[in-house]
């Protein structure tokens, strides 16, 4: 993917058009005006660094925005105005120039209330970018999504620093020639940013980060690791990963209890579940259920429906069934 950033400016004043061009560069959305009488003016200001999207956007009228999933981490800095908004599962929020809000990327979201004085800088982040991120800066898996905590303080400290990034990369964007368009400085800006995410928001890896929790993982649990990464869909027992690893049976399960939390087998089968509800979220009509979950090696339904709704608050005929929208 390429480390130059590409922007887009968009105005109108139609619902549709505003729809149309949000789900171009963030998610399928539903736009609803709070007062049918008034004339919105949509202005979005988008800027794309890979896998990082960022808008200053403000809608000129009060309207409500409802989403599926959004399978991206999310912040939402209002510089002007406030914000009220909700996710499956959680309480309401009032984002705020003080306070941003984190949207996780499962469970449906919505904007309850986005008024016609609020201007937004928001920062869209791939899953796997975050994620994968996140596993290099701890040098050992994560278990996703990783559940970021829904305040972000942005007034002092590191949430202060982070905004002020975000607002370098939105000006940069829109500058030919700028140093973030640079392959030597663009992709360290974009990297600093999700980092910064990670440093500045409270989350279950916290204390790793700061260097008091459990030691870095060993070369063997990251050989396995990428190997079921490269390949989840293969058929792996612990013994052929204990192999890729060049350790023991016993010590792959060790090590792997010590620095993931679970056993290989338990670590292969949440990856496959990631895969499984990308594939539900994206199937093409006619996909069943049992397709994907034996796609990825789920050969028990039931024990697949069971697992799948423990981790994404939904069976996997009702994401399939809504998928993006």
């Amino acid at each position: 993917m390429t480390d130059t950033p590409t922007a887009f400016s968009f105005r109108t004043t139609s619902v549709e058009e505003a729809r149309q061009d949000l789900r171009r560069h963030f998610y399928a959305t539903r736009i609803e005006l709070l007062d049918p009488a008034a004339e919105p003016a949509f202005r979005f200001d988008v800027v794309r660094h890979g896998p990082v999207t960022i808008g200053d956007v403000r809608c000129g009228a009060d309207v409500r925005m409802t989403f599926g999933e959004l399978g991206a981490y999310h912040v939402d800095v209002p510089v002007t105005g406030r914000l009220e908004s909700l996710q499956v599962s959680s309480a309401p929020r009032l984002s705020t120039p003080d306070c941003a809000t984190v949207f996780q990327p499962v469970g449906d979201t919505a904007l309850e209330r986005w008024p016609a004085d609020c201007r937004l800088l928001t920062v869209k982040i791939e899953r796997e970018a975050l994620e994968g991120e996140l596993s290099r800066m701890i040098d050992g898996p994560v278990r996703g999504p990783v559940r970021l905590n829904a305040a972000l303080d942005v007034r002092t400290g590191p949430g202060r620093t982070w905004v002020s990034l975000v607002r370098l990369l939105a000006d940069e964007g829109g500058a030919p020639g700028g140093l973030s368009s640079h392959p030597m400085v663009g992709a360290s800006l974009r990297e600093n940013l999700v980092r910064g995410l990670l440093l500045a928001a409270d989350h279950p890896y916290r204390e790793r980060l700061a260097g008091t929790g459990r030691r870095p993982a060993p070369r063997a649990v990251r050989r396995a690791t990428e190997a079921i990464h490269a390949r989840p869909g293969h058929p792996y027992t612990v013994k052929e990963l204990a192999i890729v690893a060049g350790i023991s049976d016993r010590r792959l399960q060790e090590a792997f209890q010590r620095h993931a939390g679970m056993s290989p087998m338990a670590y292969l089968r949440e990856v496959r579940l990631g895969r499984a509800h990308d594939d539900l979220r994206h199937a093409p009509p006619g996909t069943t259920v049992a397709d994907i979950a034996f796609r990825w090696g789920f050969v028990h339904l039931g024990r697949f429906a069971a697992r799948y709704r423990t981790r994404y608050g939904q069976s996997p005929s009702e994401t399939l069934r809504y998928g993006d929208r």
